[in-house]
């Protein structure tokens, strides 16, 4: 459905881990409230839950001004908004309430607010800056993309060469590829949900309308078989005739019955006629949670206390994707994953990793060296760092270190805050000073702690260069 827009994050508490109960400060959200529960607190003078998000209800209108119509479907519509403080133009899908029927259709939204924030951070994916829940509607406010919709682009240029074609495949597949990596299948990719980000000939495509996806497990064998479409693929009828050789060779080997056939996402990006360009790299590419766990693995030990303090504090919507993969790499759920779930979990996300690279990637994300990954360990390690870009996100992880509310982080407060992770030595200590003390005074102020916090995350710069 037309454009789609990005809002921003909620600040609920994050889930329990799986198997454990709450502890570390995470708080639990409610999955929907019961209308007496609603009532009730309406009696007490508290903000009424959304039935739909689980959270207080808080009127979009209040931030953005609504202007003209960009878009309609079938629960929707979506609109053009503009941050009153700001002036930055977004999009604004409404969902009207009364027309989620039942649990599937409350269901189907919610997740899409989940997988939305789940996959963060792709450039060509629709960024979700944040979600609102009044009494009549569901309002998802996303990055507006100007260029509108690769069909109607398609339409207006009537056709496109295959080098040119295949330069927009590539950044669909990169999308499927990215999706998969990240346990969710979109379910509804057609040239209507790819928008462009300008009307500029070279604007990057951005994917959209996740409302029919899913995060997957693993199937069985039979119910994949059971699930696929067997026929003949037609290519003597147009445009057939006229296309290259390689470009139908790669349509077959898509369309393949057998799975194991089937070339996979990433294996599309490698064929021959994705690179007739000739600027696309044979380097396999990484999984994003991979990219993002040697991001951490590098990251010094005062950030990396900081990132969990932040991971402790999302939202559940926010951080379900995580969960789920945390889920499936913790096969004996107890709560943590071990060296070797991690071993045989990060090769069902689509990546190869000799013993010792999995084994620094364990180090990395084992904040308190008890020898296992838990369940917030694992968020804060593979969040993304856009997660860094709210200011009360950051000024909450400072806090965590300034127990004296004086403004700044002290030695002494950093060695007792970095001792409860096994972490506090004189070594680490004067490293930390050495690299975020940029004035020199012995003690880290939220200026300084914030510039180390988005040292290093190029997304973080871009953001607020556009902005």
């Amino acid at each position: 459905m037309g454009n789609n827009c990005s809002s921003g994050s909620s600040s609920s508490p994050s889930t329990t881990p799986p198997g454990r109960p709450a502890e570390n400060g995470i708080r639990i959200i409610p999955s929907e409230p019961k209308p007496s529960e609603t009532a009730s607190s309406q009696s007490r003078g508290q903000t009424p839950q959304g039935r739909v998000l689980g959270r207080p209800i808080e009127d979009v209108r209040s931030t953005y001004t609504f202007g003209r119509e960009l878009g309609r479907g079938q629960f929707g519509v979506t609109y053009l908004v503009i941050h009153k403080r700001t002036g930055e133009k977004f999009a604004c899908k409404s969902i009207a309430t009364r027309k989620l029927i039942n649990r599937d259709d409350v269901d189907d939204v919610r997740r899409e607010v989940q997988i939305m924030h789940h996959l963060t951070g792709h450039r060509n994916i629709v960024e979700l800056k944040g979600a609102y829940e009044d009494r009549h509607s569901v309002n998802l406010v996303m990055e507006l993309c100007a260029g509108g919709e690769l069909f109607d682009r398609i339409i207006a240029k009537g056709h496109y060469s295959e080098r040119a074609a295949a330069g927009l495949f590539r950044q669909m597949v990169t999308v499927v590829h990215y999706c998969h990596s990240m346990g969710v299948m979109h379910r509804d990719l057609k040239p209507e949900n790819f928008l462009f980000l300008s009307k500029d000939e070279d604007s990057p495509l951005k994917a959209t309308d996740f409302g029919l996806s899913v995060f997957y497990k693993p199937e069985n064998e039979q119910s994949i078989f059971d699930a696929i479409l067997r026929g003949h693929i037609d290519f003597s009828s147009d445009p057939w005739p006229s296309i290259s050789s390689s470009a139908k060779d790669l349509v077959k080997k898509m369309l393949q019955e057998d799975p194991k056939a089937r070339l996979t996402s990433l294996e599309v990006l490698d064929h021959p006629w994705m690179r007739e360009d000739g600027d696309v790299s044979d380097k396999p590419l990484d999984i994003a949670v991979l990219t993002r766990m040697k991001q951490f693995r590098a990251m010094n030990k005062l950030k990396k206390v900081a990132l969990k303090v932040i991971a402790e504090n999302l939202s559940e919507e926010e951080i379900i994707g995580l969960k789920e993969m945390f889920k499936s790499m913790d096969t004996d759920n107890n709560g943590t994953i071990t060296l070797e779930e991690l071993k045989a979990g990060l090769p069902k996300l689509g990546t190869k990793l000799s013993e010792s690279e999995v084994r620094q990637l364990m180090e990395a994300a084992d904040v308190d060296g008890n020898g296992t990954i838990d369940y917030i360990e694992f968020i804060t390690a593979t969040m993304h760092m856009n997660r860094m870009d709210r200011e009360d996100h950051l000024y909450k992880a400072f806090e965590y270190f300034d127990k004296d509310k004086s403004g700044y982080i002290t030695m002494e407060e950093l060695e007792n805050a970095l001792k409860q992770y096994n972490m506090g030595d004189e070594k680490t200590i004067k490293e930390i000073i050495a690299e975020v003390d940029t004035d020199n005074d012995g003690r880290i102020n939220y200026d300084e702690f914030v510039t180390m916090m988005r040292k290093g995350n190029p997304d973080l710069v871009t953001n607020r260069r556009r902005k």
